[in-house]
């Protein structure tokens, strides 16, 4: 076998790499969770030319981030990914909560016990599994897509200009790792998910700003043997002296994670952080869980890291007072736009709904379902999002690295720990992920003028599943996991008592000249009437019921070269094992309502049945008439 001939190339010899193209429509610089989440979503695209770039020579293989919130898995479903997740990770059930004992405080005790998501909060639950298995995940879901994207590894990120005119304004040069060589490719748009340290993000001139973190904390992944009774829950631990440990099992029912607390750092002397050894980290362990042993066999990953809490003024090339005048053409996402630290768990799983809530602009943009003034979404949503993150990561942090208040002191100060396990379970809906709310600062959120006809659905807040039963092949099946990471919005129509109204919509959709399905939907005997607007309906009866035959036409879609139809479109509340949605989710039963939903699974609007003038008109707001 010969190779090489070109230049030594770490890796695989029999990975053939291929060469960069000259223009690309999407170059992401970075593989990290924001990276490959969006490269996996725009893989669905056969039209747009995507390319993800990495310096590194190859996949993550251990390490780094590992809690997946229930909102993330939530979005895995929309890959398909969900099961994959649930069926290998260490699912967080409950927390554990650890103080310097009352008649002894060299020793620790157990003071409480929580559970970790509050029931009804997601029908998935918050695991554990390491990033580079999450990442892999996405890697072989590129690989199967469409597009069959593949990621470039050993291409470092040197440097980028946008032109002002052109089809591909963007030239990027990167460099070849093993080489040394340079290559220039124009873009459309660049994505920097390239971390704290972003190269893209410091080439468009975005500044981070914040604090830098005066305090350490060591991670250590390891396989040990301990009598430590929780080792298998998640545990908040507190020791009068020696610091605090956050202590998260792993997957696979042997590997646990510590993160342990070493205390302030001199800013003057940061160097000093590399004499926390592996050795020391794992001493101050033992120390802190006391009188319990910890007996480390191996460790499988360690680092010491100190984060600050920062956010980067815009997360776009266009700087503030060009806003309205400008088009972005460069994004950044995850830590390239905040960093934080890892104690609440969020830093991974904010990346994702970053590059999550990019994905499907900018392929509504690129397949001209949309004009590109729907770019300038990503930054005001995802800015607020991320300033919000920062204020609750620089409150979780301080409390978790605080000593306990000693009761004999109070003078000394510290925290209660009753305090400690208050505030996690007053966080509990942050820490799931579901809290993030989009307000109407940008057309793709309306007022929340029509919340009352679906409460349980909050506009700007991500879309709740619940279980249903679909009618044609009576399958129970949540809701929620209709939505594919397909860049289709959702509409879903509760029907009102009579039906009346529900009939009255799926007439106008089907048949009227002013249909946002007619006017916004592409012509053509190959498109499918829902790669726009994906029109679902639930009904008030149970599926026993309704007659499938008598479901209206644009239920029962045909689709494909033979004309097949689509049956998976009309459901009913789950009457047998579950509540009825209308009472769950409070859906008006007397008038029904539309749930309006994003393709990144957020509630955008809800309005009546009847109002049809007012749906044509929300989506007006930013789909491009499609109409010959």
């Amino acid at each position: 076998m010969q190779f090489y001939l070109n230049g030594y190339a770490p890796g695989d010899p029999d990975i053939i790499k291929e060469a960069l193209p000259e223009t690309v429509d999407v170059l992401i610089v970075g593989s990290g969770p924001a990276g490959a989440l969006l490269a996996a979503q725009l893989s669905n695209f056969p039209s747009i030319s995507t390319r993800l770039v990495e310096r590194r020579d190859g996949p993550l293989k251990v390490g780094q981030a590992d809690g997946i919130a229930c909102r993330t898995v939530e979005m895995f479903e929309a890959f398909g990914l969900a099961q994959k997740l649930i069926r290998e990770a260490y699912w967080v059930n409950e927390t554990v909560f650890w103080r310097p004992s009352k008649k002894d405080r060299t020793r620790i005790e157990r003071t409480g016990r929580v559970q970790d998501t509050e029931d009804g909060l997601s029908e998935f639950p918050h695991l554990i599994v390491n990033q580079a298995r999450l990442q892999q995940y996405l890697l072989d879901y590129m690989r199967m897509s469409p597009t069959r994207l593949e990621a470039s590894y050993g291409l470092e990120f040197v440097t980028l200009k946008v032109e002002p005119e052109g089809e591909h304004p963007v030239v990027v040069t990167l460099r070849d790792v093993a080489k040394g060589s340079e290559t220039t490719v124009r873009a459309k748009y660049v994505v920097g998910c390239d971390g704290a340290r972003s190269g893209v993000r410091e080439s468009i001139g975005a500044m981070p700003h914040g604090d830098f973190a005066n305090h350490a904390w060591g991670v250590v992944d390891m396989l040990a043997v301990t009598d430590f009774p929780d080792i298998r829950l998640k545990a908040a631990i507190q020791s009068a002296d020696e610091g605090n440990i956050l202590l998260i099992p792993r997957e696979g029912g042997y590997m646990v994670r510590l993160y342990v607390d070493l205390g302030d750092i001199d800013p003057n002397h940061r160097e000093a952080i590399k004499d926390f050894t592996q050795e020391k980290v794992i001493a101050t362990a033992q120390r802190v869980l006391h009188p319990y042993s910890l007996d480390v066999k191996r460790v499988v990953w360690f680092a010491v890291y100190q984060v600050g809490q920062r956010v980067t003024d815009r997360f776009d090339d266009v700087p503030a007072d060009q806003a309205g005048s400008r088009l972005p053409r460069v994004f950044i996402a995850g830590d390239a736009c905040h960093t934080h630290s890892a104690k609440a768990g969020q830093g991974m799983n904010v990346s994702m709904q970053d590059a999550f809530n990019l994905g499907w602009k900018l392929a509504s943009v690129l397949e001209g379902r949309a004009g590109p003034e729907l770019l300038r979404t990503y930054n005001v949503e995802r800015h607020a999002i991320a300033q919000r993150l920062i204020d609750f990561d620089k409150e979780w942090s301080k409390i978790m690295a605080s000593p306990p208040k000693d009761p004999e002191h109070p003078e000394l100060g510290g925290v209660d720990p009753q305090e400690l396990q208050a505030y996690f379970v007053k966080s509990g809906r942050y820490t799931a992920g579901v809290a993030t709310h989009y307000t109407p600062t940008t057309p793709l959120t309306a007022a929340a003028t029509h919340q009352d006809l679906a409460k349980g659905f909050t506009i700007g807040m991500r879309f709740h599943s619940a279980p249903v039963v679909r009618l044609a092949d009576a399958k129970p099946v949540q809701l929620g996991h209709a939505a594919r990471a397909d860049g289709a919005w959702r509409l879903y129509a509760f029907a009102d008592a009579t039906g009346t109204r529900l009939r009255d919509l799926m007439a106008f959709l089907a048949d009227s000249p002013d249909s946002p399905i007619r006017r916004f939907t592409p012509t053509g005997t190959d498109v499918d009437i829902d790669s726009v607007i994906d029109v679902r309906a639930v009904f008030q009866q149970g599926h026993l019921e309704l007659k499938v035959e008598a479901l209206p036409s644009i239920l029962m879609p045909r689709k494909g070269c033979f004309g097949l139809i689509d049956y998976e479109k009309a459901f009913c509340p789950d009457l047998k094992h579950g509540p009825d949605i209308f009472d769950l989710r409070g859906i008006d039963r007397a008038q029904g309502s539309m749930v309006i939903v994003r393709p990144d699974q957020y509630v955008a609007n809800v309005l009546p049945l009847e109002a049809h003038a007012d749906l044509a008109a929300f989506f007006g707001r930013f789909l491009l008439d499609r109409r010959p």
